[in-house]
């Protein structure tokens, strides 16, 4: 019921909810504007996968039985996430965009998808706010279409809304 013909995430939405990526968060439902958590974004690329078993994972804070568990599991396993140097990779913490941008970059590596071009990020006036970690993911991202300006701005701090993600999943599966 949130999501109309006439949104500009509407064909993104249907195209990942049709093939079961993404549900809703509640009868009718889809809630756009809303929080997309880590586990959330490898939960779905682990459903691209076919969710493929995996051991548990090495993370302090990815307890055995939560629904996301097997894809963090499988994700560290492959090398699509590397987690934070304490040991932890914040499952419920919102996903960034350059989070989003280098998990999405690592993926397709993983695909063996060529990640070797890269926008010049330059020429977003916060450019700078890029973590050095995020700098080549983020170009890849951008030239590739996944991420797009946020009135001009990257925003690579900023959380990434579940419309923002099927947008980038969208983008992702056209290259």
């Amino acid at each position: 019921a949130d999501v109309g013909p006439g949104d500009w995430f509407y064909e993104e939405v249907r195209y990942v909810y049709s093939r079961g990526m993404m549900g809703g968060t509640a009868p009718g439902a889809f809630s756009p504007g809303g929080t997309t958590t880590r586990a959330m974004i490898v939960t779905i690329l682990h459903r691209l996968e076919g969710t493929p078993a995996a051991a548990g994972s090495a993370f302090t804070d990815v307890p055995a039985g939560q629904y996301y568990a097997q894809a963090v599991g499988w994700a560290s396993s492959v090398g699509v996430v590397n987690g934070y140097g304490d040991g932890t990779f914040q499952p419920d913490a919102p996903i960034t965009r350059e989070q989003m941008a280098a998990i999405l970059c690592r993926y397709a590596q993983y695909k063996g998808v060529d990640v070797s071009r890269r926008a010049d990020l330059t020429r977003f006036p916060d450019s700078a706010k890029v973590s050095p970690y995020a700098a080549e993911p983020m170009g890849w991202a951008v030239e590739s279409g996944l991420i797009t300006g946020m009135d001009g701005q990257l925003a690579p701090g900023g959380s990434a809304t579940r419309a923002q993600v099927v947008s980038a999943l969208y983008a992702a599966a056209g290259s």
